[in-house]
């Protein structure tokens, strides 16, 4: 078969490829490449600008058609390197040589040639490209739409600010809430948790065959090679260079950022199975969208499929990310090669997540407020009053109050508003204090 939307194995670049689409620029087979040939042709540079004995007659202006190799960078011109590589066995290898024919081509630049990845090991490109391709896909694509979806949530929450809602811990009625607080609460801990995901450092290995610069050194000792690594990465990159390091990256940082966007799903799973409850406790019902299907059997039906789309395709980011971010960091000696096929898959997750926000933003587009049903189940909870009205006989240091409304609400029986008004007037207190445990309803014992 062909590869198409239809024979992609991946649901991410098959069925899904509409809402993932936009990843292909940044973890793609071709993007890796292209990420490569800029870390490749940007170390060039910064060597003529060092720089290096033999690189002093490259001329600056140069730079600029240098530059154009990777920005105009094009699927024939990956293809060529797939071409090169099923020769030499060697991805990295070939990009290199792919270079070495755009120099050919550019003309009067045959002397400087060898200058293409000078000193450097296939993980000097591939733990600077990687990092570089989760920096700019957090940067493009994921934290816009996390954005939009934290956006939707403060909407929703300052619209329904001020509307009672019964609550429920362990799935019974508890004290009074407001629907606004409720999202709100989801607001405030996604951006906490973004900001540490937006504080984790990404960096980069840049060191050599075993991290010491042993081929730069042998070469040039006269020059500083760390000081050069630190801005290499850091001016021409946007990444920090990792200053003690094997082969390989040591991925503690990529580790950290896997492990905080596992966190943001995991409140997002949350968010999700709420508003999914909140649906089949009818306190939203859903927008129908002429022609649509819910049930092959049950025509009446109106599924909430974004928000369970939205679980299932967290669970498999999070189940990826936990991987990566428990696998990466381990590796045996100065490295073994377990870390480089793992790395592949780092736009899966990635893929999942967007996946998910899109879903989790359709659901609650979706969404049509039931005030009547959720006042109806507040209405019908009079139970729920009588943590206020023990609390303020506390306050007037009434005997056993908690004990008193407890036999009176710890029953199978059904607690009115009549029993409750019935219940204070047997109260043994002022005509002011019952005045004010009167006042009390589900409807606005909703706390600040």
């Amino acid at each position: 078969m062909e590869l198409d939307l239809l024979t992609a194995i991946s649901p991410i670049d098959g069925r899904y490829r509409g809402k993932a689409g936009a990843l292909a620029s940044y973890f793609s087979e071709f993007a890796l490449i292209k990420y490569r040939v800029q870390v490749e042709i940007e170390y060039f540079i910064t060597l003529c600008e060092l720089p290096l004995p033999q690189l002093t007659s490259f001329d600056h202006a140069r730079f600029a058609s240098l530059r154009a190799i990777y920005q105009n960078f094009s699927e024939a011109d990956a293809g060529r390197i797939k071409e090169i590589e099923s020769v030499t066995n060697h991805d990295v290898k070939a990009v290199e040589y792919f270079i070495k024919e755009q120099f050919d081509k550019l003309g009067g630049m045959e002397e400087y040639k060898e200058f293409i990845h000078f000193g450097l090991t296939s993980q000097d490109i591939n733990n600077t490209s990687v990092p570089l391709s989760v920096k700019e896909a957090l940067e493009q694509v994921y934290y816009p739409q996390i954005e939009e979806l934290i956006a939707q949530l403060t909407a929703y929450a300052e619209e329904w600010a001020n509307i009672p809602m019964l609550a429920k811990t362990h799935g019974q009625p508890a004290s009074p809430t407001r629907l606004g607080k409720e999202i709100m609460v989801f607001v405030y801990r996604l951006n906490r948790q973004l900001t540490v995901l937006k504080a984790c450092p990404i960096t980069a290995k840049f060191g050599g065959a075993t991290g010491n610069y042993n081929a730069h050194h042998v070469a040039y000792p006269q020059y500083d090679w760390k000081a050069f690594g630190n801005k290499f990465v850091a001016e021409k990159l946007g990444l920090e260079r990792e200053e003690y390091t094997t082969q390989i990256s040591n991925y503690d940082n990529l580790g950290a950022i896997f492990d905080a966007m596992k966190r943001i799903n995991t409140i997002m799973i949350d968010m999700n199975r709420d508003f999914w409850q909140y649906i089949s406790m009818e306190y939203f019902k859903q927008k129908i969208k002429a022609g649509e299907v819910g049930s092959s059997a049950m025509p009446h039906k109106v599924n909430p499929i974004d928000f369970e789309n939205a679980e299932g395709n967290l669970g498999m980011a999070n189940a990826i990310l936990e991987h990566l971010s428990s696998k990466l960091p381990v590796s045996r000696l100065q490295r073994d090669l377990t870390d480089s096929t793992v790395l592949r898959n780092v736009g899966v997750p990635f893929g999942h997540i967007i996946i998910a926000i899109q879903s989790s933003l359709k659901g609650l587009r979706k969404l049509l407020l039931n005030e009547h049903k959720i006042y109806e189940d507040l209405d019908n909870c009079w139970s729920v009053v009588a943590e206020a009205i023990q609390t303020i006989l506390r306050r007037e240091a009434y005997p056993h109050p908690y004990e008193a409304l407890k036999t009176l609400t710890r029953t199978n029986q059904a607690i009115t508003e009549s029993s409750i008004k019935e219940f204070i007037e047997t109260l043994n207190v002022g005509e002011e204090i019952k005045k004010e445990l009167r006042e009390i309803t589900p409807h606005n014992y909703t706390g600040i």
